[in-house]
């Protein structure tokens, strides 16, 4: 199964964080990548805590062709055409796109395959959880409802609502 996590606590040319999350999938998706499954959006408090924006994250199953290097470097392409740069780590951002697993284990070049700090966040695991309940983590052997008991009680994290507004009166 291959999985990727979607994340922005910036706003692009294309509206807010949500709107940016979501077309960055149809970007994705005009670009070969097929999107089989997308997890709820949650809002997230930033990793590690800061005063930037909490961020709208989710979690996307995915199928494609490419091998993970190379899907690896799309996803790279398609934050940077929508206004990322990368300057310091942990900055706010305006599209983040992470190859959290590619079917098995993988640790060569610039990949570490699973993501290894996913059993770690849970503005991972809770949209993982939603979308792939079932998926195993190839190292721990554990399920996302294992690693979401895991997690410190910390990590802010609430399904994203859209709210309806009031009718005139």
């Amino acid at each position: 199964m291959i999985l990727i996590a979607i994340g922005s606590n910036l706003p692009s040319a294309l509206g807010g964080p949500r709107a940016t999350c979501e077309a960055a999938l149809d970007r994705l998706q005009a670009l070969g990548v097929k999107v089989v499954a997308v997890s709820p959006w949650y809002e997230t408090a930033p990793v590690p805590a800061s005063d930037q924006p909490w961020f709208v994250n989710g979690v996307a199953v995915v199928e494609t062709t490419l091998p993970p290097e190379d899907l690896m470097a799309l996803l790279h392409q398609v934050e940077g055409e929508f206004g990322r740069s990368r300057t310091v780590a942990n900055a706010a951002r305006v599209l983040d796109l992470d190859l959290l697993a590619y079917g098995r284990v993988i640790r060569s070049g610039p990949l570490d395959l699973p993501h290894p700090r996913l059993h770690e966040r849970s503005f991972v695991l809770y949209p993982l959880r939603d979308v792939a309940p079932d998926w195993e983590h190839p190292l721990s052997g554990l399920r996302p409802d294992a690693m979401v008991a895991g997690l410190p009680p910390e990590q802010g994290i609430r399904p994203l609502t859209l709210e309806i507004p009031a009718k005139p009166a």
